[in-house]
């Protein structure tokens, strides 16, 4: 018997429409996109944390930060406000705030106004600031990605029936770069930079996986051609995965598939296009022939 997945309910739906008023007009703009006041509040939401973030990256540079720094502040605050009063509209217009406040999108929404916030209140947590680039999460509000959900809960079931095969491929993995990198710092030894065995797994790690920075590089005949197998290996090691998880989807997406429709007629009605494994009629309910 195939899985259907459970029907998706939309996550503004879960935090309770105002019955009317003001709340539910608020409600309708924000959260229903499919209003034309809720579409124009969505592109203008959406060019305005692309202006924030842009602020953010233009503040990150160097010169630019010491030639305008009190005009990117500036902007920083009016877009840190315009979030804010975002965030209480949003807050104030649901029935179940503490539902919005505790769900994925309102953490993203809280985090994109605590940290100017904190740099402000709290000396030292500048550093914080960077933070503000989770901004661009809430671009991912807007988008109709709730269209996808049921093929994300399939990816997840996927990767959830493969967690065993994923693990006994990791521990092979972690094995054959322990193995290979102890033979490498015996082989190569500190003098050509494989100074300890946690060194030279991170050389494996890195040569199995085909990054290669060049860091660290074999110099002896065995410690190349031990490096050569490690690349090859490393070809065939990255596909494992990756077959292993198309696989399961490619069984999953067959269970779920309807069977074909066969022949048969409904010896009752005189209705077809019933499926293989059927055995009575989709309209009348009669039995159907073998």
């Amino acid at each position: 018997m195939s899985e259907e997945a459970a029907p998706y309910v939309p996550q503004a739906a879960a935090y309770g429409r105002p019955a009317g008023g003001v709340r539910a007009r608020l409600y309708d703009v924000i959260f229903e996109s499919d209003t034309p006041a809720g579409r124009r509040f969505d592109i203008a939401l959406v060019f305005a944390i692309l202006l924030s973030i842009l602020v953010v990256v233009l503040d990150s540079v160097p010169h630019l930060h010491q030639a305008y720094e009190g005009t990117l502040n500036a902007l920083e605050w009016a877009f840190t406000g315009l979030f804010t009063a975002e965030y209480l509209a949003r807050l104030w217009c649901v029935r179940r705030p503490w539902r919005y406040a505790s769900g994925f999108f309102g953490i993203v929404d809280l985090l994109s106004v605590l940290p100017t916030y904190f740099s402000l209140l709290v000396p030292g947590s500048a550093l914080l600031l960077d933070i503000r680039i989770l901004r661009l999460l809430r671009v991912f509000r807007i988008f109709k990605l709730t269209l996808y959900v049921a093929e994300y809960m399939r990816l997840g079931e996927a990767l959830y029936a493969s967690r065993r095969k994923i693990m006994v491929f990791l521990s092979a993995v972690v094995m054959a770069i322990l193995v290979l990198g102890t033979v490498m710092y015996v082989v190569e030894g500190p003098r050509n930079g494989f100074t300890s065995i946690p060194v030279s797994m991170y050389w494996a790690t890195v040569t199995m996986t085909t990054v290669g920075y060049g860091d660290i590089t074999p110099h002896t005949n065995i410690g190349k051609f031990i490096a050569s197998f490690m690349m090859l290996l490393g070809w065939g090691t990255l596909a494992v995965p990756t077959g292993i998880v198309t696989a399961e989807m490619t069984l999953r997406g067959r269970a779920a598939w309807p069977p074909a429709p066969d022949g048969r007629a409904c010896p009752g009605c005189g209705s077809g296009g019933h499926a293989a494994d059927a055995r009575f009629c989709q309209d009348c309910g009669a039995r159907l022939g073998e």
